[in-house]
């Protein structure tokens, strides 16, 4: 992993090779063989991920987690599915979540190589060093806008096509 490879992700974007830098001694790289989850919805979140190999499958619920007797539904609709080649990340949700829950699962689809960065790594670097806190936060704070986007897109979707088959 080189610099010109961090910057291809978003949350780099507009940091000088100085500031990327300083994620070089809390970056750690992780394998997850086809087939595994590496975050998992409902879990608690410590750790964001760039996906640096591989192609992945987000997944979310398609119901309130609530229990009938002994039986739980647990169906899930996959979301999309993105590969490093557009350099995308994961958990960014969970960082600023109240009770750090994930929000999404993800599934390695291929062999995955990542780059992990914990939470209290990320938040001490962005403390210390203020003016690469404000880069990171403003570029988190994109991802996070355009995911809420996307997310409201979808809702209006839904929304329309149900009321849609209701009207027949």
């Amino acid at each position: 992993m080189d610099r010109e490879l961090l910057k291809q992700y978003s949350i780099f974007n507009n940091l000088e090779d100085d500031e990327i830098d300083h994620f070089f001694e809390v970056i750690k790289e992780v394998n997850v063989p086809a087939g595994e989850y590496f975050i998992r919805e409902g879990e608690v979140g410590d750790s964001i991920y760039l996906l640096l190999d591989g192609e992945v499958e987000i997944n979310q619920a398609l119901t309130l987690a609530l229990s009938r007797g002994d039986t739980t539904d647990n169906r899930e609709k996959a979301i999309i599915t993105l590969s490093s080649d557009i350099h995308p990340l994961f958990g960014e949700m969970s960082l600023f979540n109240t009770d750090d829950k994930r929000t999404a699962s993800v599934k390695a689809l291929t062999d995955c190589k990542l780059a992990r960065i914990m939470k209290p790594d990320l938040f001490r670097i962005c403390d210390s060093h203020p003016e690469i806190g404000y880069k990171v936060m403003l570029n988190l704070c994109r991802v996070l806008c355009s995911n809420l986007v996307k997310a409201n897109q979808n809702v209006l979707k839904l929304t329309t096509a149900f009321s849609l088959v209701l009207e027949r």
